[in-house]
């Protein structure tokens, strides 16, 4: 957690307002295997981070509440009636969209004002969106004593993602934002929304997150696109979800389906196995078996699922012939962001100067690259 960001917040909402806020801090996350898993009923393995967004609110007395971007040096104020998305969006629908979702369920909020801002790297597949959503679903119910649970509180936030942002995510983000736990990782059944905490000894590694620094434009798009492909195949198999079936199924609707939509389906039910599997190496602590399963998580996200693109590839061809890395893979929703990397602590500088010189040589541009620490999830932070 960033104490300098959270004091750089408070200090600019008491310039701003004039008032003593409340401060809170939602972390982004990473998730070490299990992609576009969530929305398909199946597992995942996120975690929460060190690195998230730090939010100060406090009511106010004024006829419209108040938002400031301090990052974007940008501010936004609405009345909390007739809320709607706005058409050009950003991060303005994420917070109206969490208002909005309250409102839904027949809670009344008065006047509000906010600041806030976060040292997640925008687009880099960290969930900046849902750290921002449930640090003001959070901020809200504590500020008017709304006695959300915070399962009600994830649920606010994914609806606000759906129906404000037009990102048909699963709750995979949210859940770890809100329940991450430090040091472990969340094994999270996406169906029951249940998890299970998993300390995790690296013993001689780490996890090294390498930043491509782009995000094509299709990302929100294709990732809707697939959802639509996964449903549509669950209807065919006349199943819930993807996490119902196994490649017998999938074979007997293969002639019925394009080879494209029969891939993406394959992946979905071989990455929910992988999940599975991951879990089975950490309790025997296999490092290896571990870092097997993350470069068939991305083989299968770049051939079969197709949300990788040439910059992530690059990224995880690097590591290949590294005997000081076991395993590597795009990590997020695709189209850029960032690889997960699990590499020998000893040899991460060595690794940094190289896979950043080959990565501006090749696109002519800087990768960026952060060690992260395992976090606690949303809480009240007092400075």
């Amino acid at each position: 957690m960033n104490k300098k960001l959270l004091k750089e917040v408070r200090q600019s909402f008491i310039k701003r307002y004039a008032a003593e806020p409340i401060m809170v801090f939602s972390p982004g996350r990473i998730n070490l295997i299990g992609e576009h898993t969530d929305y398909n009923d199946g597992f995942v393995f996120p975690a929460a981070i060190n690195m998230g967004i730090a939010l100060a609110i406090q009511k106010s007395d004024a006829k419209l509440s108040k938002v400031y971007a301090l990052d974007k040096e940008e501010i936004h104020e609405f009345s909390l009636e007739n809320m709607q998305p706005l058409k050009e969006g950003s991060w303005k629908n994420y917070i109206l969209g969490v208002v909005s979702e309250i409102q839904k369920l027949g809670i009344f909020l008065e006047n509000f004002n906010i600041s806030f801002a976060g040292d997640i790297p925008g687009g880099a597949g960290m969930s900046s969106s849902a750290a921002l959503e449930n640090s003001v679903v959070f901020g809200l119910n504590e500020l008017f004593n709304l006695k959300i649970s915070k399962q009600e509180m994830i649920l606010i936030s994914q609806k606000a993602e759906h129906n404000y942002a037009g990102v048909k995510c699963g709750i995979m983000d949210q859940y770890a934002s809100m329940f991450g736990e430090k040091k472990s990782a969340l094994l999270l059944d996406c169906r029951t929304i249940k998890s299970k905490s998993f300390k995790i000894d690296f013993k001689n590694y780490m996890l090294l997150l390498v930043n491509t620094n782009v995000k094509h434009d299709l990302s929100e798009s294709a990732y809707n696109d697939r959802r639509e492909v996964c449903e549509r195949v669950s209807a065919l198999l006349k199943i819930k979800a993807l996490r119902d079936a196994c490649k017998q199924d999938l074979e007997s609707v293969k002639n019925q389906i394009s080879k494209e939509d029969y891939d993406k389906a394959a992946y979905v039910i071989e990455e929910n196995k992988r999940v599975e599997e991951f879990t089975k190496a950490i309790h025997i602590n296999s490092l290896k078996t571990l870092g097997a399963l993350l470069y068939q998580s991305h083989e299968g996200l770049s051939n079969k699922f197709k949300v990788s693109c040439k910059e992530l590839d690059f990224l995880v061809a690097q590591t290949k012939d590294n005997k000081n890395i076991l395993g590597a893979r795009m990590m997020g929703g695709g189209f850029g962001g960032c690889t997960i990397n699990l590499i020998k602590k000893t040899e991460v500088a060595n690794f940094e100067k190289e896979v950043a010189a080959n990565y501006k040589k090749e696109f002519n541009k800087a990768c960026a690259i952060y060690q992260v620490k395992l976090s606690k999830g949303t809480r009240i932070v007092h400075l």
